[in-house]
């Protein structure tokens, strides 16, 4: 998604809207680009039920939040090349990006989702319902920290998800991050969202709305850190809202 949830309202959508074009609405910096690799390989293998979560959050509160099905396509890929059975996923809003996991990992796959917004979470569930794929969520409705943490409590998790998903509060990054490397098995892959920040990353400090400067502030910390990670190997990567791919190593 473009903006987090944990910091957005009309104001900053207004502000995002106000940047210099070079940078927002798309990281590929031309609607006319975006539009065609949607319309051309994106939207015509997209799912029936990931569509209809697509269009049901358009009119949604802050619907624009939603994963950008260009970066799902992505995860939809990485998925297979990992075999990926068991995943975790924190910031789930109304779904679509925790659709597509479950319609990709195998029947007996489970995923642990984790968002405080249950309201949200249920804009979408008719179509997890409806894809048959609801055996596969685990849901809970809690802020993630106190999850990752209950999760490393028993031994028997260390390294044993495939993969991981993170699009939430950008301050809490690196904190997720330290718990993942831990959960994360050694060739598994985490993946943070919104890492270039509506390509705020790369404006002067000036440049950036007061009300984006916070989490532009995160998302640069968290880049620096993770670019001197020796445990894991990065991409990141300019689609959607940039995606930060960490494999690990060790």
């Amino acid at each position: 998604m473009v903006v987090a949830r944990e910091c957005c309202n009309s104001k900053i959508l207004r502000e995002m809207e106000n940047l210099p074009k070079s940078s927002y609405p798309s990281i590929l910096q031309s609607e006319n680009l975006t539009k065609y690799i949607l319309e051309s390989s994106v939207y015509p293998r997209e799912h029936e039920t990931l569509k209809e979560i697509r269009n049901v959050t358009a009119s949604y509160p802050m619907g624009f939040m939603i994963s950008a099905p260009d970066a799902a396509q992505l995860i939809a890929v990485l998925l297979r090349l990992l075999n990926a059975k068991k995943t975790i996923e924190v910031g789930v809003f109304t779904g679509y990006s925790l659709l597509l996991t479950a319609l990709t990992i195998p029947d007996d796959g489970k995923i642990i989702a984790v968002d405080p917004d249950r309201k949200a979470y249920e804009v979408g569930l008719p179509s997890i319902k409806k894809a048959g794929v609801e055996h596969k969520i685990d849901y809970i409705e809690s802020r993630a920290l106190p999850i990752l943490d209950k999760l490393l409590e028993d031994p028997s998790n260390d390294g044993n998800f495939d993969f991981a998903y993170v699009d939430a509060d950008k301050e809490n990054y690196w904190n997720y991050h330290e718990r993942f490397i831990k959960l994360i098995k050694i060739g598994g892959l985490i993946i943070y969202d919104n890492t270039l920040w509506g390509g705020t990353v790369a404006l002067p400090e000036e440049l950036v709305p007061g009300s984006l400067r916070k989490t532009r502030q995160d998302a640069l910390a968290f880049n620096k850190a993770i670019s001197s990670d020796t445990r894991v190997e990065i991409s990141l990567v300019s689609i959607g809202d940039g995606f930060t791919i960490c494999r690990r190593i060790h």
